[in-house]
């Protein structure tokens, strides 16, 4: 449970970044973006499965870069639904949801499936501390 809110609160600040570095996605404040994580989260499971399934020839094409236009499709989808969430046009939310899959990728990765933060540490074949 623990893990799923961690990331909840990932894809809110990435939401968060996104807003504040594209000018066509506007947010309100913060409940409107945990708002729209939680939409984005439930679009995410429940039909972003079937959208892939559905366009899987066109992605397979496109080598998995019709996914970015699925994601726009659902980031408008979810601006639809929460009043304090807008993206201007179609072209926004494609930049959108690239910005907003880099973050939550990068972000994403040094969490694990139990919401603990994980670092790496490199060493040398020699076993020192790489500096």
């Amino acid at each position: 449970m623990k893990g799923i809110l961690v990331r909840w609160l990932v894809l809110t600040i990435a939401i968060l970044v996104t807003a504040y570095l594209i000018e066509g996605i506007h947010v309100s404040g913060f409940f409107s973006a945990f708002f729209t994580a939680a939409i984005l989260g439930i679009l995410n499971a429940f039909l972003r499965p079937v959208l892939i399934l559905l366009t899987l020839p066109i992605n397979v094409l496109t080598l998995g870069l019709f996914t970015f236009v699925i994601n726009a499709f659902l980031l408008m989808m979810a601006s639809g639904a929460v009043s304090g969430f807008s993206v201007e046009s179609f072209g926004y939310a494609l930049l959108g949801s690239l910005v907003i899959s880099i973050f939550n990728w990068a972000l994403s990765s040094f969490i694990t499936d139990r919401g603990q933060i994980t670092t790496t540490e490199m060493r040398r074949r020699d076993g020192d501390r790489w500096e």
